[in-house]
């Protein structure tokens, strides 16, 4: 025996030694290790070989050992360390136990019932995981020490847990999160006992219905009670008022109705106040705004009438109000700031009258102002102007008058001033140098006159300047030309004069330029060819001279419009066919002549010479060659392929003597044979057709009398059909293998194998079979259409298909873009409860910045503006697809529609909200009752998917947490826990980081 072998025999030997010496609990704990999956190697240290004391091994706490008791596990700390696999039975012999935290792993299967007969237990908190299944009765009789349990964000199902009401000794009970079954909380919970020491509450989205019992009110140590985001109907209990303990109470998104109840003021400790996004009505109690502590009240998006109550004045601690979205009217009390630290105040769309308060900054602590679509009079007070403290102000569709406080131009932190669609007057001052922080300049829709401040350009980051329809004057500032942070310019209708100025190749993210109605003179800067994002241009009705530069042919716009001005000569190339005669209107010295002239020396645009016809005469009968040869060459492919290969109708073995030879590579567990599927593909089973080949529908009976499996099969076009923009000879075929061979998720669809082979290298993919078909034939073919699909249903296909984008997205490495997300290519199953993301073709893995692409992967509609100029692919183009496709859902138009005419669906219900307000571009047959402000909330989102410029536009992550919020019921799958505070979207809520002005 070699002396190596002797070692490593000795070594065992003492491992064995040593761990047969430790006390019990350590024994368990190296069990528990062993049954757990550890890929971060975070238990390595628990080794009786690495530690002489097993109280030094980290995450753990000893008891305190007394005579001849052994030490024992007190406390394990375990959060948030990658574990896998089901719960540890091992730890339920841990008797000394007190404190238990397994939060944040992935640990699944049913939770452990033998954890409630743990004498000394009293923190169990199983938190973010992924446990299944109801919970256990035991843990409603057991438990006789447990102070706090929570099981938050976790799959737990069946109907709420209400007997763990019957754990008096608890203190906090959080279970928010899970997917239980719509119940009621217990009308007369534990026979009377009032879990005399519950401090904290926290069930939201726990599916719960009916109302809210009174005896809520009776849990007098409660600090934080949290019912947000169920389906709770009916009226807040007035027994609310008698929680004299309470700091937060957190109430929205439900159905709740009535009116506020009174007594809330009494509530010495309140801070928190947020019943937002109900159906309350009625006017808000005098009393609540007394609350001595309160600091943040949300009632925004209910039907609250009436006036604001004037002992709004005497708030003592308000620093948060958010009243938006209601029905108040009247005045505000002219003393409202002066006694309170009001730090944001948003009373959007209302009906308020009267003046802004003077005092709204009285404390010296205002950020956020929002006081839109109200119908507000007077000037601006000038006390805002000195409010340096403010950030974000916006005041547009009121009627204020009057001009804006000088200082008010230059605040320091300002980053957003709105004032668009008011009667104000005067100039926008020259302090406006100083607001070093502004981005965006919206003051459309005034009076405004004079020249724009010459240093405006200088403004370090300022984005958007939008100040159509005034009475400005003047050039415009030399220093624009330098702003290389400008992405919309709309200066239109107004009187301004002079050139336009040069240098504006900065204007690298400009998407918008937009000055038309002016008196500009001069040519038209070669430079506007050179800006890679620009969509938008429009030069109308001014007094421009000169020709027509060619370098705006490498533009890609979707609105160009150099109508009414006085240029001439012959147009470029491009722009000489008739889907631009619009653009050039009333230029009547421009022509479309060929080779630089004008026939006749310059005929007008309407005049085309003869050299012109015969040019275009020539052009149409090379193009009709060129059609016909490539109708000849795809008939004879067709003719060879239907006589040798495997296609719809013929034999497997067929065209060569001899049975092909086929190669199979699975991905799961197959029930079938190669012959099974050969053997479907026949035309009468043809379910759809696209660019890249058929799908046919395969029944595959099976013996002794078991239900037969249905796949789907996509059998590609000759050779497995090119990817566009794939480059270097991949193919479809490839591209789907690579992706959906090594991805799972429940919202992207399965690809059980694939076939290759035969006499023509056919190839064949093989899906699960998704009965319900595609979004696109429910919602505008014959499968039903709006009837089947109500809104319920279009809101569960968007967030199921939002967390299949997000999955690729977030959760691959590298990340993964679709490049082809569309209607037609989200699936059904037959109940139209999940969603799955299919067709991944063209689909790219992605890092950093994009992948470039030789060419555009996508279909008309659904591709991003900027992908088509820049043929880069990021997750953010995958953002704007699905934008389109919730636009869809919400609108139930299709992005291609005739009814459209030449837009786009997302400039068609840009265009429908600045006409009729959002009800206008709402699917009328969904549009009432409780689904119009639902349905408000999802195109709130899509247009923000929809951004113009990706940077503005969220993650598919942040798409899927915004859904959640604005679901019209309890999701089936938990969201990422957040606090109770932050577990809203609002008005410029802030989403991974993204400000998001929903």
């Amino acid at each position: 025996m070699t002396p190596l072998l002797l070692l490593c025999l000795a070594a065992a030997a003492a491992a064995a030694a040593s761990a047969a010496e430790l006390p019990p609990d350590f024994t368990a704990l190296l069990a528990a290790k062993s049954g757990l999956s550890d890929p971060t190697s975070a238990l390595s240290a628990w080794d009786p070989r690495l530690s002489p004391s097993p109280c030094h091994w980290p995450h753990l706490l000893c008891s305190a050992s007394s005579g001849d008791s052994p030490a024992a596990v007190a406390s394990l700390l375990l959060s948030n360390l990658s574990f896998a696999g089901e719960f540890p039975s091992p730890l339920c012999s841990l008797r000394s136990l007190t404190h238990l935290d397994l939060s944040y792993n992935s640990l699944s299967g049913a939770l452990p019932s033998c954890l409630a007969a743990l004498p000394s237990l009293g923190h169990l908190d199983l938190s973010g995981n992924a446990f299944s299944g109801d919970v256990p009765a035991s843990y409603g009789a057991g438990f006789p020490s447990l102070a706090t349990l929570s099981l938050a964000g976790n799959d737990l199902s069946g109907a709420f847990p209400g007997h763990l009401l019957n754990l008096t000794a608890l203190q906090e009970l959080l279970l928010a999160y899970n997917p239980f079954a719509p119940s009621p909380l217990p009308p007369e919970p534990f026979s009377g006992r009032r879990l005399p020491r519950l401090r904290v509450l926290w069930l939201a989205g726990c599916g719960l219905v009916g109302e809210i019992p009174a005896w809520v009110g009776t849990l007098k140590s409660l600090v934080n009670l949290d019912l947000s985001t169920n389906n709770l109907t009916g009226e807040i209990p007035a027994s609310l008022g008698k929680l004299e303990n309470a700091e937060q109470i957190e109430l929205y998104s439900n159905h709740l109705t009535g009116r506020l109840p009174d007594g809330l003021g009494e509530l010495t400790r309140l801070r928190f106040f947020d019943a937002s996004m109900n159906r309350l009505a009625g006017e808000i109690p005098a009393d609540l705004f007394l609350a001595p502590r309160l600091e943040s009240l949300h009632l925004y998006q209910n039907e609250l009438s009436g006036v604001v109550p004037a002992t709004l004045a005497r708030a003592p601690a308000l620093a948060d109000l958010r009243l938006f979205g209601n029905r108040l009217a009247g005045e505000l009390p002219p003393e409202f700031g002066s006694s309170c630290p009001l730090v944001f105040l948003d009373l959007s769309d209302n009906r308020l009258s009267g003046r802004i308060p003077a005092a709204l900054c009285g404390a010296g602590r205002l950020e956020q102002l929002l006081l839109l679509n109200n119908d507000l009079v007077g000037p601006i007070p000038p006390e805002l102007g000195e409010c340096r403290t403010l950030t974000r102000v916006r005041l547009p569709n009121n009627r204020l008058s009057g001009p804006v406080p000088p200082a008010m131009w230059g605040l320091p932190h300002l980053y957003l001033l709105e004032l668009a669609g008011n009667e104000l007057s005067g100039e926008v001052g020259p302090a406006i140098v100083t607001a070093t922080n502004l981005s965006q300049l919206l003051i459309s829709d005034n009076r405004f006159a004079g020249a724009l401040p010459p240093l405006i350009g200088t403004l370090p980051a300022l984005f958007e300047l939008s100040a159509a329809n005034n009475m400005l004057s003047g050039p415009l500032p030399a220093t624009l030309a330098g702003v290389s942070t400008l992405g919309r310019l709309d200066l239109r209708n107004n009187s301004l004069s002079g050139e336009l100025p040069r240098g504006v190749r900065r204007w690298q993210k400009l998407t918008q330029l937009d000055l038309a109605g002016n008196r500009l003179t001069g040519t038209i800067p070669p430079e506007l060819g050179e800006l890679p994002v620009l969509n938008s241009l429009d030069l109308s009705s001014n007094e421009l001279i000169g020709g027509v530069p060619a370098q705006l042919e490498n533009l890609k716009l979707s609105l160009f419009n150099l109508s009414s001005n006085c240029l001439a000569g012959a147009l470029p190339p491009l722009f000489a066919g008739d889907m631009y005669r619009d653009s050039f209107a009333g230029n009547p010295g421009l022509c479309r002549g060929g080779g630089g002239t004008c026939p006749g020396g310059g005929g007008g645009q309407s005049g085309v010479g003869r050299r012109g016809l015969v040019g275009s005469v020539a052009s149409i009968v090379a193009v009709a060659g060129v059609v016909l040869l490539l109708g000849v060459a795809w008939f004879c492919y067709v003719y060879r392929s239907r006589r040798g290969g495997v296609d719809a109708g013929a034999e497997p073995g067929g065209g060569g003597g001899g049975r092909p030879r086929w190669a199979l590579t699975s991905f799961h567990k197959l029930e079938f044979e190669e012959e099974d599927i050969l053997g479907c593909l026949d035309e009468d089973n043809v379910i759809g057709m696209g660019a890249a080949g058929k799908v046919y529908k395969a029944v595959l009976g099976r013996d002794g009398g078991s239900e037969d499996v249905v796949v789907a099969v996509k059998k590609l076009w000759g050779g497995g059909g090119k990817v566009a923009g794939g480059g270097g000879g991949k193919d479809s075929f490839d591209a789907e293998v690579a992706t959906l061979g090594r991805i799972r998720h429940k919202n992207i669809v399965r690809l059980w194998c694939c076939f290759r082979g035969g006499v023509d290298d056919c190839r064949l993919l093989v899906y699960e079979y998704m009965a319900g078909g595609s979004l696109a034939d429910l919602l505008h073919g014959g499968k039903g259409g709006g009837g089947v699909l109500d809104w319920a249903a279009r809101h569960r296909i968007m967030a199921g298909a939002a967390e299949g984008l997000a999955y690729l997205h977030h959760d691959c490495s590298p990340p993964i873009v679709h490049r082809d997300v569309k209607s037609s290519n989200i699936l059904l199953d037959a109940d139209l409860r999940t969603a799955k993301v299919a067709d991944f073709g063209v689909a790219r893995a992605v890092a950093g910045a994009g992948a470039a692409v030789s060419a555009i992967a996508g279909s008309c509609g659904y591709i991003a503006p900027e992908y088509s100029y820049t043929l880069r692919v990021t997750e953010k183009s995958d953002v704007y697809s699905f934008g389109v496709v919730m636009l869809e859902l919400v609108t139930g138009k299709r992005p291609g529609s005739p009814e459209l005419g030449d837009k786009d669906l997302v400039r068609w219900v840009h265009g429908g909200i600045e006409r009729g307000g959002v009800e206008a571009v709402l699917d009328p047959r969904l549009a009432a009752g409780d689904n119009k402000d639902d349905m408000a909330r999802a195109l709130h989102v899509a247009l923000l998917c929809t951004s113009s410029l990706p940077i503005n536009r969220p993650s598919m992550r942040a798409v899927v947490k915004l859904l959640h919020e604005a679901a019209p019921a309890p999701m089936t799958t938990a969201p990422p826990r957040v606090s109770s505070a932050e577990s809203k979207p609002t008005a410029g809520a802030e989403v991974e980081g993204e400000t998001l002005d929903v």
